[in-house]
């Protein structure tokens, strides 16, 4: 006879309700921008200076869902004369529960920015292949290098004051 407390065959355990969770819930793309006050028309050889920026922050939905949007802006320039300027602001939401503040701030600054960087990396090649130029790749960003980065230089900051 079967043991009528064992879960079936094939079902998952419980979850612990008390367990830490950070989990994507969805991905989008909440807004985007590309400016090429020239087009592909320019002169000299093409081999741009690329300025990239990134940005995270996070907003609370509900006690436990957070949209978490990674900010990219790239700039072009030959020479003094901008190619282009891309914007994109690549959005998620995410089920956050039982996080420490630490394990929080890590999950926003490093594990979401990684989640959604595929996504904002190819909105930028699409929108720069869109534009007639040829096609960017940004390089892959260590977001857990810039977090301890980032920890490291407000330890610092807070020693020094």
């Amino acid at each position: 006879m079967a043991d009528s407390d064992a879960p079936a065959a094939g079902a998952a355990p419980a979850a612990d309700p008390q367990a830490p969770e950070f989990s994507l819930q969805s991905v989008y793309l909440k807004d985007c921008s590309y400016e090429a006050p020239k087009g592909p028309r320019l002169d000299g050889q093409w081999n741009p200076q690329i300025a990239l920026d990134l940005n995270t922050a996070a907003e609370t939905l509900s006690p436990e869902l957070r949209e978490i949007v990674l900010t990219i802006n790239v700039t072009a320039k030959v020479g003094e004369t901008t190619a282009f300027l891309v914007e994109v602001k690549q959005a998620g939401v995410f089920g956050v529960r039982n996080l420490g503040e630490d394990d929080y701030r890590r999950a926003v600054a490093s594990v979401a920015p990684s989640v959604l960087f595929p996504y904002a990396r190819a909105v930028v090649s699409q929108l720069v292949s869109l534009g007639g130029f040829p096609q960017m790749l940004l390089p892959p960003v260590n977001f857990d290098a810039l977090y301890a980065r980032s920890l490291a230089e407000s330890q610092q900051k807070a020693l020094n004051s």
